[in-house]
Order: C-alpha cells, then structure tokens, then sequence
C-alpha cells in the first residue's frame, strides 16, 4: 500500500488536492488484485489512516490539502521498544497525544506486555521487566493506537523509526499499513529555528520544557509536541495547509526560498 499512498499523494498535490474518479482509479487499479477493486482499495486507504474522501460522487480529495494546519489533527507519537529492528524486536511503551488547535485534545498511554528486556533497555527508560507483566498484548496495545490515530497526521520526533516500527508491528498483527501523513519535528525545528543540535533531550533544555522523564513514550511524546508548537509560532505565511505544512518540513533552502518569493508576488 505504501505505493499508492505515494502516487496519489503526488498526484493529488499535481492537482490540487482533488482527483477525478478517473484519476483515481488510474493510480488505484494498478495495486488491486483479484480480491480487491478501486473501491476496496478506497476502504482500505481510510482504515489505514490515508486523509482520502469523496468530495462529490465522481471527486476525490486529500483533506490535509484543505485543512488549515493549525486546525489539523495531529497525533504525536513516541514508542519504547527492547531492540532497535521490528523483526526481532517489539514495542514495550507507548505515547501519545491528540492536537487539534495548538491544545492536546487526547492521550493515550500503555506499557506493553514483553516477555524479553535487556537490561540495557531497563538502564536507559527506567521501565523493568515487571512493570511489562499484565500489559495488554501486542495485538491490543497496538489496535487500541491505530483507533486513537484515527486519520490523523502522524508526528514523532526522529520519526522514520517510529512510523516504521509502527508499520512493520501493525502488518505482523493483521492491522494493515499506516497510510496517516507524516511529519518529523526534527525536520520541521531544523526550518523553523536555530538551534546548535536538534535531539530531543537537546532541544527539551533549549526551549525549557517541562517534563516527567526522558525515555518514557508519554514523557517524550509530550515533548515532541512542545517541539511542534514552538515551531508553530515561526512558519512563513505560504505555509497554510496541513499538506504544505508536511511539503515544507522535507524542503529545501532553495525551494523555501523560491515558496517565499512566489507568496510576495
């Protein structure tokens, strides 16, 4: 599915955030197989997180292309794990808040049942073996996360490790892709202030943000939201939308550069 969440996302951004059903169903109809259709395909996209909805009967369109940032569902994100690969490794804690509008909406907060921590897991969270034992399994942990997602923009800091670890735990436990947007607040700090590193633990004493503990998947995904807020307060005015909040967390220079010319003329 990853594919055709990268072919429609560059399709719908080619065309301004709305597809014909014949645009659609171009890009669709070359993932399906025998048991799938354009519209299946369609399904799929929603229960995955994928921002997709049928605008009229024969339109399609990306709702973050839409929807102001600020405004945005955000759920920021950050996992504990005993291993740094999801092949032999699992999650062991989980983080997150919900914002909408500058303000946490929600939260959402779980060990997760683990049978194997290494020590050196227990040194650097503080979470120890018997803190795991009665959590809810993998499989629950992990549903209960993909309900409070919902089609929210996925956020984390540094966060290719957790979208995929997420993503590869999701598929091993039947739950499909994760097709939410993403957007990492080391990416968006690095174009929105100067800082000398862009580390959590960096940036946490850099802006003065209060915090439980570090290493701790509540504690830290609190913090990458703080993060996100103070990069709120320094984005250019070409930046309106969600969409064009995530284009230009990934720019660079030049295009920023080039965006800020083009919103004057």
């Amino acid at each position: 599915m990853q594919k055709v969440f990268e072919e429609l996302t560059h399709a719908f951004r080619k065309h301004k955030g709305v597809l014909t059903q014949e645009q659609y169903e171009h890009i669709a109809i070359r993932h399906t197989t025998l048991l799938e259709d354009a519209d299946t395909i369609f399904i799929l996209l929603q229960a995955s997180g994928y921002p997709i909805s049928q605008r009229e009967e024969n339109l399609y369109q990306l709702d973050t292309y839409f929807t102001p940032y600020y405004e945005q569902r955000y759920c920021v994100v950050d996992i504990e794990t005993n291993g740094s690969k999801p092949g032999d490794s699992q999650v062991i804690e989980i983080g997150a808040v919900l914002v909408q509008n500058g303000k946490i909406i929600d939260r959402f907060e779980t060990f997760v049942e683990c049978a194997f921590l290494p020590e050196y897991i227990t040194k650097i969270t503080g979470i120890e073996p018997q803190d795991l034992i009665g959590a809810p399994s993998r499989k629950e942990a992990l549903t209960k996360l993909r309900h409070f997602m919902g089609d929210a923009v996925f956020v984390a800091h540094n966060a290719n490790f957790d979208y995929n670890f997420l993503g590869a735990s999701f598929e091993r436990f039947g739950l499909g892709n994760i097709g939410n947007p993403k957007l990492c607040t080391i990416d968006l700090a690095r174009r929105t202030f100067e800082c000398e590193r862009y580390g959590l633990s960096y940036l946490i004493d850099f802006l003065g943000i209060d915090m439980a503990t570090h290493h701790r998947a509540y504690s830290d995904a609190y913090c990458a939201y703080q993060v996100m807020r103070k990069s709120f307060m320094t984005v250019p005015e070409y930046v309106r939308s969600a969409d064009d909040l995530i284009v230009f967390s990934t720019s660079s220079r030049k295009e920023r550069k080039k965006q800020g010319v083009s919103s004057r003329e």
